[in-house]
Order: C-alpha cells, then structure tokens, then sequence
C-alpha cells in the first residue's frame, strides 16, 4: 500500500537535526569503533554458548549458528540435567575470573542472573513440566523449521533428516511429562486439552506437515524450482513420520495427563515470583504493580474515549472501531497487500530514522517482512545469523480464512516489531561483535527489557509524531490496553489477588477474566480466547511487556533528572541497546555506571 494512512508530519532530510519533545537529535556517526581484545570472560561466555549449541540444536537454529540444523534438543530428564550441569560448570568458571572493563561487569552480572534463574527453575521443576499453548517442545519443535534455508535440494535434504527426527525429541519430552507428573507437576487441564487440539490442528489434510509438502520449491533466482524426485520422496516420508508422531503425541497427553491435570489455572504466588523475575530480569513489588496495571487501563481508557471522539464525533469507543474498519482508507485485502505494506512502512521507519534519531548500522538496515506459514495468529520477530545472511524477519501468522485487515490497528505493531522495537534491538546487538561477546550478542534476551523496549518503541514513535493520525493514535491505545490489561488478569489470576469491582470483585475466575479482557481488548473472540490462555499457561511472561515499557520509561526520567540540560535521548537510546538484552535490573545497573562505581 501506498504511505497515505501515515501521521502527517515533516520529515528531516538526511543528516539534518529533528527536534521534538526532547529536543534536537544531532547525527552521530555509525563508524566502528576498535575492536576489543577478547577477555578470559568473554572466553567462558562463548565457551558455553558453544556447549548451549550442542545441548540445544533449535537455539542453535534460532540464533543462526551453523552446523546443528539436521538435529533436535533432548528433551527428556537427562537433556534437561545436561544444561544444568553445563550452567554449573560456567557459573564456577565466571566465579574463578576477573573482569577487566565495564563490558565484562556486564557480562558477569547478567551471565549470573540468567544462569541462576535457570538453575531455580530447573531445581522447581518448570523446565521438565512445561507444556502450554504457545512455549512449550510441542511448538519449538515444530516452529524451528521455519526458520530453515529451503533454496536447494541440499537445504531440503537437511530439513528432512531433522524432521526424521521429531518422533525421538517428542518421546523425550514425553517421559520428562511424565516424570513431572509423578512429582504432582502437571499443567493446568486447559493448557493439556488446547495442545491436543493443536496437534490435531497440525495434523490434517491441510494442517503444517501436509502444506510443507505440497508447497515445497526451491528458492531459485529465476523463481521457484522442482525439488528433485529423491529429495521430494526423502522430504514426504520424513514429513508424514513427523505428522504421524504429533498424532500420536495428542492422543498420549490425553490418555496420560488429562485426567490428572488440575482444574486450577493459578500457578500460586511463590512460583509465581520466580517466573516473574525470569521473565524480567528484576523484582518488583508484585501487589504495588497490580494496583497501577488496574490504573494504567483506566488512564488509557480515557485516551481512547478522547480519541474516539476525534474520530467520530460523539461516538463510544466501540464506534469509532466500527468506523475505523470500514473506512477504505486503512484496509488491505489480502496477505500479499498486508506483506507489502508491512515492509514499505519498516522500509520507511528505517529510513527516516536512521542518522537522525538513532544510529542504524548498514547490516541492520535490511528487514524482510514474511507471511509464517503457520496459522496461529500471532506475529512476531527472528534475529538475523550472525553474519547478516539471513535479515531479520518480521513474520504474521494469519488465521485460516482472514482476508482483510486494518492498518490503524497494526502499524504500531510494525513498529513494535521492526524499528525502532525488536529489529533495531536485536538485530544491532548481533552488529556488535567488535564490542561484545557472542552470548551478549545472540543469546542474552530477557523478555521485560526486549518486550519493554518494544512497547518503549511504539510509545516513542507516539511522542515523535508518527501517530498522530486519530486512527493510527487509536490503535497504539487499542495495543496499550490490552498489554495493561493482561497485567492485571495474569498478576491477579496466578497470585490470588481480589479481582477488580468492574468485574464483582472476589477470588478470579475464567469467567472474570474473560469479562475483564473483553472489556478492554477490541480483537476478536477466537484471537482472544488463545492470548487468555496463554496467560493462564504461561504465568508471568505477558505482564513483562508492560511492567518492562514502565522500567525502561524510569530509566529514561532517571537518567534525564540526573544529566539535566546535558540529557540527550539519541544518546541514551545509544547507551542503553550497546549493553544489549540483559535483565532489567544489570540494564539499569549498567546505564546509571552502578557496576564499575561511575555515574552516568
């Protein structure tokens, strides 16, 4: 689509200073600095992302490093004993080094916090129980081949022999269920019950396996080519083992943990404050930070009513979305519509902001804009490799059967995934290998400081004039409550809290929860049952986008109140993505010059 349901605004001219809310942004240059000498800690952290590689050939995959994608992790109790050993082994490393820089204070503390969080949830046992709708083996399994080279036979060759071998992770993953089970540590009946209807799902005559087949080409330049005949054979037999395992898989959770799995979705208060600081690599005050999710979806339900009004004159909320998405002016018919205005606005944020409000590396500059071939729904980003060969990738999970879309609700999502949210983020960090070390680079990522950079992001775009626009302006609040919201459901369901009086106050149910989300998410009802139970099966992680976007705004205001009129925002953006995907706390610690005794 063309740019005209972008903000109405002025753009700078390449090199010329921008001003705005906090003031002028000069250009800095990109050009690379000196590269830094490995050090003995640098050493102990590539040394275990090396090891983490072999234990874990999907990571390996995710983070594009080769020589891994024909295998799958070990899943079972001893695969799950070999990363523990593995973290007890760097852990003691890091203990016996000295660090020489601030680089390797940072590394030291965020290896610490990482690993020794791994080690409690190990220790818990949420590693070998892990089953839900969304972050679970069921779905790494699969989801990694998306991620795999198809352009040659020799590519769909190796993606053959690694889907041979998706009948031996899956009965892995079995016996760490069950051995799980036999602790009393079984997910909820809801999270059981939604995987074996997700392995049905895969399963069909038009589910994932049957689509890879049949839509298997070779990615040649001059369009897509035949696979040869043996690899096409190697590919479908490899492909039906596979579907005929994830067949198999639902009617075994059914059989062996259905029954047994409990009715409860809380996952309790105490487990709940371990999962809460993995997913943010910081402690908050978990009662304190109800009560303001229940604040910030009323304050944002006030802006969207003004806006509402902006829109249509008079209207609720509820009508000005009706309007919005009959409006001509912000549809798209289609998935090839929707890809091609997906990377024209990326294209178009990396453009008017690199060398004006941040510095972009030319590697960083490329993002594809990808339609999954799953059809969960949801979207979501991929790291380059580590040399720039494959980009970033921003990919949408259409639905079954949805044709048309609204870019007033979804351009704040573009810019949450791509620039300045997850691909300026990542994709920078994987740049530094002058600087940083391999596990900085690639593998340090803590949802609260990845996840609330990216709302920091939308809301950034907000203040520099891109959503200015009362339809564009809608949809980041339409974003914003439903990440307040889910902040009170999920913090409130797991920790027992009273729920809030618009839903009748007392203990949470489903059914609140429900009434609760609907009230204050505007997407449709199949899309919203799965995001509740995510919720409801993957305690903590959905609250770390918002409780993440408010850590990093105090930073901000932090670090401002003490430069004063020196504060530059450029500079501190700068600062703070050099130090990478580090738990909030070591990120604050860094930024404010906490762990070498500076002050920023």
């Amino acid at each position: 689509m063309a740019s005209r349901h972008r903000a109405s605004r002025r753009q700078p001219s390449p090199g010329e200073p921008s001003s705005g809310r906090w003031g002028t942004f000069a250009t800095v240059s990109t050009e690379t600095s000196a590269v830094r000498p490995a050090t003995d800690i640098d050493r102990i952290a590539d040394d275990y992302l090396t090891k983490l590689a072999e234990l874990s050939p999907i990571a390996a995959t995710y983070f594009g490093i080769p020589g891994h994608d024909e295998e799958l992790d070990d899943f079972s109790p001893a695969g799950h004993e070999a990363h523990a050993e593995l973290r007890a082994e760097t852990l003691a490393a890091l203990d016996r080094a000295t660090p020489v820089d601030d680089i390797d204070r940072v590394t030291l503390a965020a290896m610490r916090e990482r690993l020794g969080l791994e080690d409690e949830t190990h220790r818990a046992g949420l590693d070998e129980m892990a089953l839900n709708v969304i972050a679970s083996p069921l779905q790494s399994i699969r989801g990694c081949f998306d991620l795999m080279p198809t352009a040659t036979d020799e590519d769909w060759g190796t993606l053959s022999r690694r889907l041979e071998r998706v009948p031996d992770a899956l009965a892995g993953w079995k016996v760490s269920l069950l051995s799980a089970s036999a602790k009393g540590n079984i997910a909820p009946r809801r999270q059981v019950e939604a995987c074996i209807a997700q392995c049905a799902d895969l399963v069909t005559d038009d589910g994932y396996f049957a689509t890879l087949v049949a839509e298997a080409r070779l990615a040649a330049d001059g369009g897509p080519g035949e696979l040869a005949d043996a690899t096409r054979e190697t590919l479908t037999a490899a492909a039906e083992g596979a579907r005929s395992a994830y067949a198999e898989l639902g009617g075994w959770l059914r059989e062996h943990l259905l029954d047994d799995a409990p009715v409860e979705d809380a996952c309790g208060a105490e487990r709940y404050a371990l999962l809460s600081r993995a997913f943010l690599g910081a402690e908050v005050d978990l009662a304190e930070t109800y009560a303001w999710g229940q604040e910030e979806v009323a304050r944002i339900t006030a802006e969207m009513e003004a806006v509402a009004d902006q829109i249509k004159p008079g209207s609720t909320v509820q009508e000005a979305i009706a309007a919005l998405n009959a409006d001509p002016a912000y549809q798209l018919h289609g998935t090839d519509e929707l890809k091609a205005w997906m990377q024209e606005r990326a294209d178009e944020a990396i453009a008017e902001l690199a060398d004006t409000h941040f510095d972009i590396p030319d590697p960083v500059r490329t993002i594809e804009c990808l339609i999954a071939p799953t059809q969960t729904g949801g979207i979501y980003y991929t790291p380059p490799s580590e040399d720039f060969s494959r980009p970033g990738r921003m990919w949408w999970a259409v639905p079954k059967g949805v044709t048309e879309f609204g870019t007033w609700k979804e351009l704040t999502t573009v810019y949450h995934e791509g620039v300045p949210g997850h691909h300026l983020q990542i994709a920078q960090t994987v740049f530094r290998s002058d600087q940083l070390n391999n596990w900085r680079r690639m593998v340090a990522w803590t949802s609260g400081q990845g996840e609330g950079w990216a709302l920091y992001a939308e809301r950034l775009m907000d203040e520099l004039g891109y959503m200015d626009d009362p339809g564009n302006k809608m949809g980041l609040l339409d974003s914003q409550s439903l990440r307040a919201a889910r902040v009170v459901i999920d913090i409130g369901v797991h920790c027992g809290f009273e729920a809030p009086a618009e839903v009748g106050g007392g203990p949470w149910t489903y059914d609140k929860a429900w009434q609760y989300l609907t009230s204050h998410a505007n997407q449709d009802e199949a899309w919203l049952r799965f995001e509740l139970d995510r919720y409801l099966g993957w305690p903590g992680q959905a609250p770390s986008y918002k409780i993440g976007e408010r850590l990093w705004m105090q930073l901000r205001d932090q670090v401002a109140e003490r430069e004063g009129a020196t504060f530059s925002l450029k500079d501190f953006h700068r600062r703070s993505l050099d130090i990478g995907g580090v738990g909030l706390d070591t990120l604050r610690a860094a930024v404010l010059g906490e762990l070498s005794g500076d002050v920023a």
